[in-house]
């Protein structure tokens, strides 16, 4: 019998945003903030810290920090004196098992220069900024060829943890781990259902026989995000792929993601995208026309 490998669907909506290298001076800082994504730090030169609550954290050269979704921070040069060059961006990933993953073992502390997932971290970063400053390729290689870099770096990151889940600590419980994930699968599958009742999230934590605040709270915990979010990104991500489906109209798709009308999906898709959906649609053909690349939207 001949051999039959079948090739998994894949619907990724991967984001990466606000990436920079800069030098600054000594007793530069900048302003408290927080994301509703990842942040990755990377040090190149000097020392930076970062304030995250009550800790203080301290890093120099070769160093980097995953900094999770949500988390309230700034950060300062620790010298007064000698500049300081870093490297970050800012990445949303659609995997919530490894979302969680990056949140339990590695986000919000050091990640020290010796351990291979700095390693990684720093040449996927510098690599990222070769590519973003080359003359030579067009923007849309460019921006092709980043996403690469970084999804290698998913992979080899993927690989890597296993070993480092192994010498940390969870930051949640086996428990917690399993209430958020129920409540992550109910969420995708009313979406998916077009099921607007199995969206109501006191509904959705009392089917799973837990509070509302517990399940809200243990939700953030593992993911980041709060379930609202979560509701927000998939209803995001199901209205660009069907806007990509030229036999649906637009009154069709309002319906198949649970609005209750077309302008009000309308109103909510430019809230997402910046765009309406007939605008969306417009640019998706377009696209299609002058380029085999698929550009993904996000959701902030």
């Amino acid at each position: 019998m001949e051999k039959f490998v079948s090739i998994p669907a894949i619907e990724s909506s991967l984001h990466i945003f606000g990436g920079h290298i800069r030098t600054v001076p000594g007793g530069w800082s900048f302003f408290e903030q927080k994301h509703q994504a990842f942040e990755l730090m990377c040090i190149i030169e000097g020392h930076q810290t970062t304030v995250i609550g009550d800790h203080q954290l301290t890093y120099g050269p070769g160093d980097a920090l995953f900094i999770s979704p949500g988390t309230l921070h700034n950060n300062y040069n620790s010298s007064k004196s000698e500049k300081m060059t870093y490297i970050c961006f800012h990445f949303n990933i659609e995997s919530l098992q490894l979302k969680s993953e990056i949140i339990s073992y590695i986000a919000n502390d050091v990640i020290h220069a010796t351990n291979q997932i700095a390693q990684i971290a720093i040449k996927t970063a510098k690599e990222m900024i070769v590519l973003s400053d080359a003359n030579d390729v067009s923007l849309v290689e460019k921006k092709l060829k980043i996403q690469i870099e970084f999804l290698q770096f998913l992979g080899s990151l993927l690989s890597l943890l296993p070993e480092y889940k192994n010498q940390q600590r969870s930051k949640y419980s086996e428990r917690e781990a399993q209430v958020a994930r129920s409540i992550a699968m109910s969420i995708e599958t009313a979406v998916e259902n077009a099921n607007t009742d199995g969206l109501n999230f006191g509904e959705i934590c009392k089917t799973h026989n837990i509070s509302s605040g517990y399940g809200h709270r243990v939700f953030k915990k593992v993911y980041g995000i709060t379930p609202l979010h979560l509701i927000e990104e998939q209803k995001y991500r199901k209205a660009k792929l069907l806007l990509g489906t030229p036999e649906y109209s637009i009154e069709q798709i309002s319906y198949m993601i649970g609005a209750p009308d077309q302008s009000s999906f309308s109103k909510q898709f430019k809230k997402w995208s910046g765009l309406t959906p007939s605008k969306y649609q417009q640019q998706i053909n377009h696209k299609r026309k002058v380029s085999s690349l698929k550009e993904s939207g996000y959701f902030e």
